[in-house]
């Protein structure tokens, strides 16, 4: 445990995703000269509960699960200082501690989750669930990555991606954050998802329709050999719709211009 640069935010940051900071704020431009003295060069981000991610006269409220960003690129926009960071190992607030000028805490490292094999036709579910309930989404909303993006070969890795593109609500991302083993992850992004594709289309079609369409999907994915989840088959590098093992999600999603701060 130790004392760690805190980058409070109106969205969660999940392992293994990017993330676009634009910084103009003075205590975080102070903030990241301090952590650029070191490397690697990190910081914490954790969702903000309620208040503002610009300082003012409303007191903040943070969740006390967040992750570790790391810096991996520096530009400059407009005056202002661009940031690109990656996700890493998440954390655990044990204690705020009083800005200096900007938000620090005490904080510990939350374990790994640990990957099993078994779990590869779920994470195979959860994929094909993630991805057709946000191109299903995608013909009625703006969302910020496509159906299609790339994931890492890694199966722990592209777990968090999973839950990083899904088209979830903040209050979800932190539920997945705080998951206690990748199984609980997996499965829960899953069910979190199937209910945001519900809310996402519930103007232009039924919860039926959708869940209709994704359990025709899922039994078209098992073949003729029977359920995904009785499968325990992998293709040599366990990705799918012809990834080359390479992610997409090392950089921000297209459209979006990060966060400011």
């Amino acid at each position: 445990m130790g004392s760690f640069a805190m980058f409070p935010l109106g969205s969660v940051l999940f392992p293994h995703m990017p993330l676009a900071l634009r910084v103009f704020e003075p205590r975080y431009l102070v903030m990241m000269a301090r952590i650029l003295n070191d490397q690697p060069s990190e910081f914490g981000v954790v969702l903000i509960e309620s208040g503002r991610e610009a300082a003012g006269a409303e007191a903040q409220r943070r969740f006390g699960v967040g992750t570790v960003a790391r810096v991996t690129e520096l530009g400059a926009t407009d005056g202002d200082l661009a940031v690109i960071a990656r996700g890493g190992r998440r954390i655990e607030v044990v204690e705020w501690l009083p800005d200096d000028p900007h938000p620090a805490a005490v904080v510990r490292d939350l374990p790994e989750l640990e990957w099993d094999d078994d779990l590869r036709p779920l994470l195979e579910k959860a994929e094909l669930v993630v991805r057709r309930t946000i191109a299903r989404a995608s013909e009625f909303v703006e969302l910020p990555w496509d159906a299609d993006a790339g994931l890492s070969s890694d199966p722990s890795e592209a777990a968090w991606q999973l839950a990083g593109i899904a088209p979830l609500t903040a209050l979800d991302q932190v539920r997945l954050l705080a998951s206690t083993s990748m199984r609980a992850l997996l499965t829960q992004l899953v069910e979190l998802t199937l209910g945001a594709g519900e809310v996402l289309t519930t103007s232009w079609a039924t919860a039926d329709d959708l869940d209709a369409e994704i359990a025709e999907a899922l039994d078209r994915s098992a073949g003729p050999s029977g359920s995904r989840d009785d499968d325990r088959g992998d293709d040599g590098d366990g990705r799918r719709d012809g990834s080359d093992g390479d992610p997409d999600v090392d950089g921000p999603p297209s459209g979006t211009g990060g966060t400011d701060a």
